[in-house]
């Protein structure tokens, strides 16, 4: 038995993660930050074009955000393995209208899929992706046929760039040290818990950042989305999806996926 214990535990510390493998094609690039003042510019913003998850034309951008316009944060929940798991992204809001989500995933070799028990034992890059709403949130809605919810964040508008911030801090952390994902202490919702801390430094533990299908219940319950509604129908209105695959040609994503949702505003231009 200790033999065993100690081949697993020296087969655990040797293993190291790597930026050079062959990676799947939309993880393949890592984003990197550059900052001057309230200025970020970006490279490697994703904005395929999904037809299927297999049929997609690639499409990697420089865009350049100004956080003092900086105005809104949406939680988004997109549910892939049932009610109690969920991948959980922020997208952050500008006031010409453009959208940009955050989003911690596993960095996937070619050919490699996802299993949440090899998250646990060192198998998975971890890589902090940012991309534009009608690639990330339109090939979970729409491509890959998961239930994804939105939910508009009450951040008040002097901590939005502190949040922004943090995911750009994480990009460069990332890009400059490789990191494993891990399924139970560094996935999508307890990253999104460590940011937030940044901000109310007091959240307490809970059971819903590991049973992340219920991670915007919890938010609900800390004050942390929109006043004057209850979870129920945060979670009704919040429903994206036949909205989302109702959408038509030169329609706009963001604008279309928010009609009625509780405390977005409706008019949303276009990139």
């Amino acid at each position: 038995m200790l033999l065993a214990v100690g081949g697993f535990a020296t087969w655990w510390f040797m293993q190291k993660p790597s930026h050079n493998r062959q990676w799947a094609d939309d993880v393949s690039q890592m984003l990197h930050a550059e900052v001057n003042g309230d200025t970020v510019v970006l490279n490697n913003v994703r904005n395929f074009e999904w037809r299927t998850e297999t049929d997609y034309t690639p499409r990697w951008e420089t865009r350049e955000y100004d956080l003092s316009q900086l105005q809104t944060a949406d939680l988004v929940l997109s549910y892939w393995m049932g009610p109690k798991i969920a991948h959980t992204l922020v997208s952050f809001g500008f006031a010409d209208g453009r959208y940009l989500t955050f989003s911690i995933e596993i960095r996937k070799e070619k050919g490699e899929e996802f299993s949440p028990w090899k998250g646990f034992v060192r198998q998975y890059e971890a890589i902090l992706v940012a991309a534009d709403e009608a690639d990330i949130i339109r090939t979970r809605s729409n491509a890959r046929g998961e239930d994804v919810y939105i939910y508009r964040l009450a951040i008040p508008p002097e901590q939005l760039k502190t949040l922004f911030m943090a995911y750009v801090e994480r990009a460069n952390s990332l890009e400059k040290e490789p990191e494993f994902y891990n399924t139970l202490t560094s996935n999508c919702t307890t990253v999104v818990y460590d940011i937030a801390k940044q901000i109310v430094p007091n959240l307490p533990l809970d059971y819903r950042l590991l049973a992340s299908g219920y991670f915007a219940e919890y938010a609900h319950e800390q004050g942390g989305l929109v006043e004057g509604f209850s979870y129920a129908e945060l979670q009704e209105k919040g429903y994206i999806v036949l909205r989302a695959k109702a959408i038509q040609p030169g329609e706009n994503f963001s604008e279309a996926i928010r009609r009625g949702v509780p405390g977005m505003q409706q008019s949303v231009q276009s990139d």
